[in-house]
């Protein structure tokens, strides 16, 4: 009799689903599956703008991929997030920020359409002014998708700006994803574009709030999700905090990190790093698989990569919800604007002057107070041919909103910013003379030749006639003969600089580290700011109409500047340039 009770009892329990053939009580596995993007950059269709232009991965490579796995595991079980810079980088992204604003974002349709669970601040987010990511964050808001910074602050009260945290549920589990933007962007943006706000470091805000959250909410699984790239570890980096955040976190299973556009996955005592790199070419996956009982945590596992997307593979009702957007950027990108006399490579920028950054330094000294003008090729390996120029190539030759700012600097500074600039760019020759070097590359899957420095910091001068002796020790390569004009150049002279907003700012570290000048606008350097840099290139082709070597070469405006000597150069940059290009 005893025995037949013992029977009716385990047969109830497992009926009431208390008790599992294996012997927990109410055991229940749960595996939420996680898929990531970041620095998307405005890549949302895989269609060219332009006829003959290629395919390319898009969100719509991204909404393809999700669907499949939702299919294959169920909707419930797919969280879909993303790490920001979303705002900037493609025409699409422009359009709608500034040309038609007149309906709902078109980045809020598709994150709306493609079921984002949440979305976090960029830095190129904050860069398209209040007036855009504030309304784009109201929208996102009223689609009940949260843009997430907190540690974007207002400056007043130090409360969060944007939303810290959402919770989500999700395969059976209450999921917490905080989110985090950079907190470098007062050293690259001008402070009309986040007035009102200061950014406070990933560390140690970010687990401040983890151990606030999973007090508050008890959430079974916590997702961190930051704008900020890998980094080394060492804590010394403050736009690249995700090993330092990796190594330092408890409570945390899975990180998510975006900005440096290399796709890498890393783990640290059961937590996984993962970043999907740029441009939808990859997704960042993750599986976190939970077990619990009586509502109690058993055990979790995680894992993550970083998975190759296929251009080919998209979803095509996607480009059909939004065929009225695509035809409207595509007529705006189509517009003829001028014509081009010369191509523009601005590869060949890297090797000495060119007709590419030649027009930028034209365009920036066209600013009435300007002397002098310090540029850099924003695309590595960006082309527009001879003919027609439509607006859709002046995203190649400028593919930024950054601001014309004009900086009043010495001449001893503006010496000190082109040594700190040429270091980084050029070596001393041994094999090799530009700064270059061979490994891994996370982004193509392939070992290449690549320069260990980003380009955009590649800055010369216009406006300036001087060389750059490579056989000279870096501080001394440097030598200015004279301004554009013949005037001699005066190191303790005072001059008008143009450049970005982003460098004036402190990008790059050619202000603060090179020429040791910390903030513009506090030691009153800023003489003039004026409108995007891009619009000023699409006023200089509608001004002259036909754009050629001699409209952007006049050596009496731009100067002269070479590497020396010429004999020792020639070979070793052929070589090199080979070896990257």
């Amino acid at each position: 009799m005893k025995k037949n009770l013992n029977l009716i009892f385990t047969c109830l329990l497992l009926g009431l689903g208390l008790l599992s053939p294996f012997g927990s009580i109410s055991a229940r596995e749960h595996s939420l599956y996680v898929v990531t993007t970041g620095d998307v950059h405005g890549s949302w269709f895989s269609s060219p703008y332009v006829e003959g232009g290629a395919v390319k991965t898009s969100l719509m490579s991204v909404k393809h991929y999700v669907d499949s796995l939702r299919d294959a595991v169920g909707p419930g079980n797919v969280l879909l997030l993303d790490a920001g810079d979303c705002l900037q980088g493609d025409n699409a992204a422009y359009y709608y920020n500034y040309v038609d604003t007149s309906d709902t974002h078109l980045f809020s349709r598709i994150m709306k359409y493609m079921g984002y669970d949440a979305v976090v601040v960029g830095n190129h987010d904050i860069e398209t002014g209040h007036h855009v990511y504030d309304r784009v964050n109201a929208e996102l808001e009223d689609y009940g998708i949260p843009w997430l910074g907190g540690n974007a602050l207002y400056a007043a009260d130090r409360t969060p700006y944007f939303p810290v945290y959402t919770i989500v549920e999700k395969a059976g589990l209450k999921v917490a994803v905080l989110g985090f933007t950079n907190p470098n962007i007062k050293a690259w943006l001008t402070e009309s574009l986040w007035s009102g706000m200061e950014f406070i470091s990933l560390v140690p805000s970010v687990q401040k709030w983890v151990d606030v959250v999973r007090g508050k909410e008890e959430p079974d699984v916590v997702i961190v999700v930051v704008h900020s790239g890998t980094g080394d570890g060492d804590g010394k980096v403050l736009e690249s905090q995700g090993l330092d955040l990796l190594n330092s976190l408890e409570g945390v299973d899975l990180l998510v990190t975006a900005h440096d556009h290399r796709p890498c996955t890393e783990e640290h005592d059961g937590t996984f790093m993962v970043n999907a790199g740029s441009r939808a070419g990859y997704v960042g996956a993750a599986r976190i698989d939970v077990v619990k009982s009586l509502g109690k945590l058993r055990s979790k596992t995680v894992e993550a990569s970083v998975v190759r997307l296929d251009k080919n593979s998209v979803d095509t009702g996607m480009l059909e919800e939004f065929r009225e957007d695509f035809d409207a950027v595509a007529a705006f990108t189509n517009k003829k604007v001028g014509t081009l006399g010369m191509e523009l490579r601005s590869r060949d920028a890297f090797a000495g002057m060119s007709d590419f950054i030649n027009l930028i330094h034209t365009v920036q000294l066209g600013a009435a107070e300007a002397d002098i003008s310090f540029a850099a090729p924003l695309s590595t390996n960006g082309t527009v041919k001879a003919g027609d120029v439509i607006y859709n190539d002046l995203f190649t030759i400028y593919p930024y909103e950054n601001q014309l700012f004009v900086v009043r600097m010495r001449g001893r500074e503006i010496k000190d910013y082109l040594e700190y600039s040429y270091d980084r760019w050029i070596q001393t020759p041994g094999e090799h003379v530009l700064r270059i070097r061979q490994g891994e590359d996370a982004r193509y899957g392939t070992r290449r030749w690549s320069f260990m420095y980003p380009t955009y910091n590649f800055d010369s001068a216009a406006g300036l006639v001087y060389t750059v002796d490579v056989t000279k020790p870096a501080g001394s390569r440097v030598k200015i003969v004279s301004l554009a004009d013949g005037r001699p150049f005066q190191m303790n002279g005072w001059y008008n600089v143009a450049m970005t907003s982003y460098r004036a700012s402190g990008g790059g570290g050619l202000l603060p580290q090179g020429a040791g000048i910390s903030d513009v606008d506090a030691e009153g350097r800023v003489v003039a700011r004026y409108p995007e840099i891009r619009e000023m290139v699409y006023e200089f082709f509608r001004t002259h109409g036909a754009v050629t070597p001699e409209t952007v070469g006049d050596t009496k405006v731009i100067g002269t500047w070479k590497f020396v000597p010429e004999k020792k150069v020639a070979p070793l940059m052929k070589a090199d340039m080979g070896l990257v290009f």
